[in-house]
This record gives structure tokens, C-alpha cells and sequence, in this order.
């Protein structure tokens, strides 16, 4: 078992802040290397609608995960405030930008360019959830794997933040791979997050998360979005196997 000491460093907060910096950076790189279709006013009216989209989707997902403990502190900002789930964020933003989109008259697919950005983000967040420890709430169940990790409660738990950094490591550079070979605009997006939500619904059996007939609320909602993509996924698989 591995313990992990407890720090008074806010890494939750260092590694967030890292992880805007670098997926925004790389976003900027990558959008001025490959062009982009969308002028600037458009393009920004698009983020906006995905930062906000974001951050109440993070919200009442995280209000979902638990609805009685914050129907019964529902006075307490900490509990209203704090608190906040990435597939929520994903979710969200996605529902955002297409609303957006429809207000502005555009019809073309616009969320290629967000997926190594994001990946990288979320995958630099996960070490700040790592270092945070329990008071992040995004550690596993206990096991007695050699990779174990003492939060600081003395319960070796599943360290599922890096399940979820390896993960996306891997993830990164077969959807790049799958971007050069030219797809429809927006598959990679779509595969990126029928991906992410897979994960989700397969790693977060491994959380202590309150269960709603056998699944959590996260788990749900990214059910329900793979079967929203399922039909392009399937069309994506057909075209990649009669190219291959």
C-alpha cells in the first residue's frame, strides 16, 4: 500500500490552474496551425456559451450525486459552491455550444479542435484530485492491489485519478492518429467523448459513489450521451473498417 502524506499546498487548485493554462495554450497552438473555419466573434461566442454550459452542468451533476445531502444543507454555501464533476463539465458545455450554435445560424461541426486540449486538461487535473486526497472525493474503493493508496484514513483505495491520467495518456495519441486520416468534422470529438463517457461508467464502479439502481448519477448521464452518440459511433466504425 502506498501512502500518500497530507499536504496543506491547495494542488487541487494548482493543477486546475495548470491544466486551463496548458489546454488553452495547446488549443491556441493547434488552432492556428490547422485554420479554423469560424471567425473570432463567432468562435468566442461559442467558448463563452461552453464555459457557462460547463460550469452549471458541473454543478447539477455534482447536486445529483448525492441530492439528500444537499436537500439537507441547502443553506450551507460551501455545499451549494464547492463541488464539481468533469463529466458534468464535458456535458454541459457540449449541450451549451449546440444551443449556441443553433442561436447563431451555424450548422458545422465545431469541437475537434477541443479534444487534445481538453484530454490534456483533464488529465493534469486528475493529479491535483490525486494530491488532494480525501477531501476531493474522487479516490476509489478499498483493495489490497499493490498499487493501493492510503489517502490518509489508513484504507488502501483504488487511486482512480491515475486510472483516469494513464487512461487519457493513451487516449491522446490515437485520437490524434484518427484526426490525420481526416474523418467528418466532429468525429473526433464524438469518438473523445463516447470514449470519456465509457470510462466513466466503467472506472466509477470502482468509486464509493451513492448508487441510484446500481449506478451512479455521473455514470448515468454518461450513459445516456453514449447512447446519444452511439448511432455516429457505429457509423464511424463502418467507415473506418471500409477505409481500412
Amino acid at each position: 500500500m502506498i501512502p500518500l502524506r497530507h499536504s496543506d499546498v491547495p494542488w487541487h487548485f494548482v493543477f486546475e490552474s495548470l491544466a486551463y493554462v496548458v489546454a488553452f495554450r495547446y488549443y491556441m497552438r493547434d488552432r492556428e496551425r490547422r485554420g479554423d473555419f469560424l471567425p473570432d466573434p463567432e468562435r468566442s461566442s461559442l467558448m463563452v456559451a461552453a464555459i457557462v454550459g460547463a460550469a452549471a452542468g458541473s454543478k447539477m451533476l455534482d447536486w445529483l450525486e448525492d441530492p439528500a445531502v444537499v436537500l439537507a444543507h441547502w443553506r450551507d454555501p460551501a455545499i451549494l459552491v464547492g463541488g464539481k464533476t468533469v463529466a458534468g463539465a464535458l456535458l454541459g458545455g457540449t449541450m451549451a455550444v449546440e444551443l449556441a450554435k443553433r442561436k447563431l445560424g451555424i450548422g458545422r461541426r465545431t469541437g475537434d479542435l477541443f479534444v487534445t486540449p481538453l484530454a490534456l486538461g483533464i488529465a493534469i487535473g486528475r493529479v491535483g484530485c490525486f494530491l488532494t486526497g480525501l477531501d476531493d472525493h474522487t479516490y476509489g474503493t478499498a483493495t489490497s492491489l499493490p498499487w493501493a493508496v492510503d489517502f490518509g484514513d489508513g484504507v488502501g483505495r483504488h487511486p482512480t485519478q491515475i486510472y483516469e491520467l494513464l487512461a487519457l495518456a493513451a487516449a491522446i495519441p490515437l485520437l490524434r492518429r484518427f484526426d490525420r486520416v481526416k474523418p467528418r468534422e466532429g468525429d473526433v470529438f464524438r469518438l473523445f467523448l463516447f470514449g470519456y463517457c465509457g470510462w466513466r461508467v466503467l472506472v466509477d464502479f470502482l468509486k464509493p459513489d451513492p448508487r441510484f439502481g446500481g449506478m451512479s448519477a455521473i455514470q448515468w448521464a454518461c450513459a445516456g450521451a453514449m447512447v446519444w452518440y452511439a448511432r455516429d459511433i457505429l457509423r464511424i466504425l463502418r467507415e473506418r473498417r471500409g477505409n481500412g
